[in-house]
Order: C-alpha cells, then structure tokens, then sequence
C-alpha cells in the first residue's frame, strides 16, 4: 500500500498534468491562442508535472521546496488573470494572443474560464504539496 505522502504527490502529479493536458489541448484542439499570462501559467504548470511524478516515483515529499515556489507564483499570475477577467476596466492588456481580459472559451455558463481553472490547478497543487510535506515531517 502507497505511503499518505506518495498518495498527496500522485495527486498532485494527476491534477498538474490534467493542466498541462488541458492546456495543450484548448491551444492545439481549439486552436486558442494563448495570451502572454497564460504562456507564464503555462511556464509555471508543465515543470511540475515532470517534478511531481519524480517525487511521487521516489517518495520524496521535499519536492515541495521545488514545487511549492512555483506553484505559489503560479496562484499569484493566475489570480491576477482572473481578476483581470472580473475587472476589465484596470485597464491592463496583454499580447500574444490578445486581451487578457478576454474569455476565449467559457464552460459552465461561463463559471469556468481557463483562468479560473488554471487557478483551481495551481490552489490544488499547492495544497497536496504543503500536506505530502507536511505529513512526511509527522513521521
């Protein structure tokens, strides 16, 4: 039977690579072309995929001093992202693929936008993260 850390790691592997997928997916599926926060989201999210699985691989739940920072950053840009979503009118833009303010694809009536999944990601990566540390140290 796996260990509680390996668990919280294979799931955090599992939640990190379901963005990457994901993204991937909305940009090559849908041909959406992603705006210059999302390229920093998407900076932030694949590295952990590979980090994760490695430590879920090894058990290893000190991968959080290398996950956690980028999940972390990861939660700061996305948050902005989305609060760039709810208030178009701070006024910032971004290149690429236009506004970041735009939503290009909303789900759920559009409850969901790849912003706010992206954040939902990277809260959840954190979270799995701080507990395999956590319930390593209680060891």
């Amino acid at each position: 039977m796996p260990s509680r850390t390996r668990l919280l790691l294979g799931l955090a592997t599992f939640v990190a690579a379901v963005g990457t997928a994901g993204s991937l997916y909305f940009s090559l599926g849908f041909g959406l072309v992603p705006c210059e926060l999302c390229w920093y989201q998407r900076i932030l999210l694949y590295p952990l995929t590979v980090v994760l699985g490695v430590a879920t691989l090894d058990d290893r739940p000190t991968v959080a001093r290398t996950a956690l920072p980028l999940s972390g950053v990861g939660v700061v840009v996305a948050t902005y992202h989305v609060l760039l979503q709810l208030r178009p009118t701070l006024g910032a833009t971004c290149s690429v693929g236009g506004g970041c303010s735009s939503i290009l694809y909303p789900m759920a009536g559009g409850l969901l936008t790849i912003p706010r999944l992206s954040l939902a990601a990277f809260v959840l990566v954190t979270a799995l993260s701080a507990a395999a540390w956590a319930s390593s140290r209680e060891r």
